[in-house]
């Protein structure tokens, strides 16, 4: 027999789960109220979705948002011949969209909540194991909410992360067509390793995002490989009302030493906004048994209680928390949390930083100052010298080989298309160990200009 709704199991064994299965059913309803702008003259058609209910006139939702008037319809007509593309790397994005940090770095946010990563090492419970390691993944959806942009990385540009939970993180932008990132964190307890490459879809006021990479945790004590397998997502009011992010689907955890395996399903936001944030699923043994219900909210808290063969909760036993969101700062302007503060800071750089690191650039740095207009002509500098170093590169028949990873033999299936596989090959441990030996004395005031560059001089103009 297949397991219940783990949000119903749950409920059913606690007081109030009446009405919280009704919120559950609810939200498998359908998706958030879609409703088609007629009334704006020029956009008749246009999808505007309304993640709170849908029950606003669509022409008054789709004049809100971050868009000037003028912005939005002059956006709206350039990225109308795009509808149907993927438009990862082929469009030029104005600034307005974006948050003051990039990829890279947004890569190093999954760190935040490390501590989940070292209790699973520690825990000798394979099932208990896996629902640390699951809170762990979730845990970076919290930030992934966010509605603003990060910077796609320059080809070579690299981010460092030191003074967390003991973990060295690096990561480097090793391909720019397609783009594609890869990253390494390591501490104790653990290995992280991604290959990051994103496929999208335009369509029109929505872009869906297929995360086309690969995430691999090995937990030390034991050997165990961990493999994650996240949805899908979708930004929603991209130019005409406010922007929101969902991810409806499934995220599946496997442990490839053992064959058990988490199950999450990511709600979709109903009518009303019902189910909206909601997660809920299984720990499975390698027999598809299931162990361990799990449920809660993204944005919250995620909790576990164990159950039987059928899904039902044991007899005794109740929701206990296993995660919950850090408090974040109130009314700010790009939704960061404490941590993602930290991550902009120098702080959390290491002593003698990469000249490539994502900190340095100046559009981000100017963003961050609230600065547009300079942040604007920095990023359309910076995208020109790359443009103009892929044309010697290709002139001289020279292809790009990037530092701190190897691209391998490797080609792993994913649900949306092979990927090729890049691997961490060691050398900025070393980089790191020797500068961390050295007894000099580093000036704060002496950091390098950004350059992430393959030639040292290049006509960008």
């Amino acid at each position: 027999m297949a397991p219940k709704d783990p949000k119903q199991a749950a409920a059913a064994s606690s007081s109030g789960g009446f009405f919280s299965s009704i919120a559950s059913s609810l939200s498998n309803f359908g998706s958030a109220m879609t409703k088609s702008v007629n009334g704006l003259m020029g956009y008749e058609g246009l999808e505007v979705i309304n993640p709170e209910g849908g029950t606003e006139d669509a022409v008054e939702e789709a004049k809100k948002g971050r868009w000037k008037q003028e912005e939005r319809d002059g956006y709206w007509k350039m990225m109308q011949k795009y509808i149907g593309s993927d438009i990862t790397s082929m469009v030029t994005l104005p600034v307005i969209i974006f948050e003051p940090m990039t990829m890279l770095q947004k890569m190093a946010e999954l760190m935040e909540y490390s501590y989940l990563l070292d209790m699973a090492d520690e825990c000798e419970d394979p099932h208990m194991r896996l629902v640390y390691a699951a809170s762990f993944f979730i845990s970076v959806y919290y930030a992934y909410q966010r509605t603003w942009k990060p910077f796609n990385p320059i080809l070579g540009e690299t981010y460092e992360m030191v003074n967390h939970g003991g973990i060295t993180f690096i990561s480097e932008q090793v391909s720019h067509h397609p783009p594609m990132s890869a990253g390494h964190a390591e501490n104790e307890h653990f290995t992280y390793d991604v290959t990051s490459k994103l496929k999208t879809k335009f369509l029109g006021n929505s872009v869906d995002v297929y995360p086309v990479g690969r995430t691999r945790v090995t937990l030390k004590r034991d050997g165990v490989v961990l493999d994650l397998v996240p949805p899908p997502t979708k930004a929603n009011n991209l130019i005409f009302g406010r922007t929101w992010i969902d991810s409806p689907g499934e995220m599946v955890l496997t442990n490839l030493t053992t064959g058990d395996k988490v199950v999450l399903y990511f709600q979709p936001c109903g009518w009303f906004g019902a189910g909206r944030y909601e997660v809920d699923g299984y720990v499975y043994n390698a027999a598809d048994e299931p162990k361990i219900l799990m449920t809660g909210k993204f944005n919250q808290a995620m909790s576990y209680q164990l159950c039987d063969l059928e899904g039902e909760p044991l007899p005794g036993t109740g929701l206990k928390e296993v995660w919950r969101v850090a408090d974040a700062p109130k009314n700010d302007k790009f939704q960061y949390t404490y941590f993602a503060h930290k991550i902009n800071s120098f702080d959390t750089a290491p002593k003698k930083l990469l000249a490539s690191d994502s900190r340095l650039r100046s559009d981000r740095m100017a963003l961050e100052k609230g600065d547009l207009s300079t942040s604007g002509h920095e990023k359309s500098r910076l995208e020109e010298r790359q443009r103009a170093e892929k044309r010697i590169r290709e002139a001289k028949g020279q292809k790009y080989i990037p530092k701190w990873f190897d691209l391998t033999e490797e080609i792993t299936p994913t649900p949306w298309g092979d990927l090729e596989i890049y691997e961490y090959n060691g050398k900025y441990t070393a980089h790191r160990t020797a500068i961390d030996s050295s007894n000099g004395v580093e000036d704060a005031d002496s950091r390098p200009e950004f350059n992430p560059w393959q030639y040292d001089s290049v006509d960008a103009e």
